[in-house]
């Protein structure tokens, strides 16, 4: 698995396709990039080049137990000093849950890396109740019950990768409980995403892809999202398994929005068509 260094720490990723349409995605919150194993190729094989990203504290980049390697802010520096170990002025930027806040964060910070963004599953203002319920219980078990979890995590190491979803499932036990308690704390204590004074200047193209029936992904979210970004389109999916069981439609969706982007022409307000002016009238 190719890698690189950020800050002293490893970070892995898996490159798939070539040529110079580049799309990141970003795995979910104490999953990895395995998640997008099928997505990956998928996308490749209509022409674009996926890199998927394993964050530090996931999957196989370096796994620090010290909560202070962690927050939003945090993981989207990792995806910029991404693009720049590849060489990459800009790319597609998408992920699903975690991923999806992240694919935020970098917009926010550094909107011209950021062509365009794929948000699935946005964690938002509507989900931070449901966020305590569930994570803070979360928290208390994986710093007390630490040597059984340890155990646990060993023994599920040793359960071969068969189906894809319950690889996905299994991913959260496989993991050494120090650095998911670390990693938890860490986004606790920062912001889980750019405020919505922030959002709404957002201009890239974005597709937001939510779903009903979910309290920690509530399709509300989603539908915030795409009325405060002035250039998104919202795709409702039947249910958070959709793209992991039946995913020839939102693939499709997916890959229409990707030929969409790189076949796009730059307006003469948007900060490529503003950089381009610049650097003419420079000459």
């Amino acid at each position: 698995m190719p890698e690189f260094d950020y800050n002293g720490f490893r970070i892995g990723y898996d490159d798939f396709g070539a040529g110079d349409r580049p799309v990141v995605l970003i795995h979910g919150l104490l999953m990895n990039r395995r998640m997008f194993d099928r997505l990956g190729p998928a996308m490749a094989a209509k022409g674009n080049r996926v890199i998927t990203v394993d964050l530090l504290g996931h999957g196989r980049s370096d796994r620090p137990a010290d909560m202070t390697n962690y927050s939003m802010t945090f993981f989207a520096r990792q995806v910029e000093a991404l693009l720049d170990h590849l060489g990459l002025d800009d790319a597609v930027i998408g992920g699903t849950s975690l991923g999806a806040n992240v694919t935020l964060e970098l917009a926010y910070l550094e909107p011209r890396r950021v062509k365009a963004m794929m948000v699935e599953m946005p964690v938002l203002d509507n989900a931070l109740l449901a966020a305590a319920v569930v994570f803070t219980p979360m928290m208390v078990t994986l710093r007390f019950a630490e040597p059984v979890l340890r155990w646990i995590a060993a023994g599920a190491r040793r359960i071969p990768r068969t189906n894809p979803l319950v690889d996905m499932g299994l991913d959260w036990i496989r993991q050494d409980p120090a650095p998911s308690e670390a990693i938890l704390e860490g986004l606790f204590l920062g912001s889980s995403a750019p405020h919505h004074q922030f959002r709404i200047k957002m201009e890239q193209p974005t597709l937001v892809i939510g779903h009903h029936a979910d309290p920690l992904h509530p399709f509300s979210d989603a539908g915030m999202l795409a009325e405060e970004l002035p250039n998104a389109r919202l795709i409702e999916a039947n249910s958070i398994l959709e793209w992991r069981i039946t995913p020839k439609r939102l693939d499709g969706e997916l890959s229409r929005f990707l030929d969409d982007v790189w076949e796009r022409e730059p307006s003469s307000d948007s900060p490529d068509a503003r950089a381009a002016e610049s650097t003419l009238s420079e000459a």
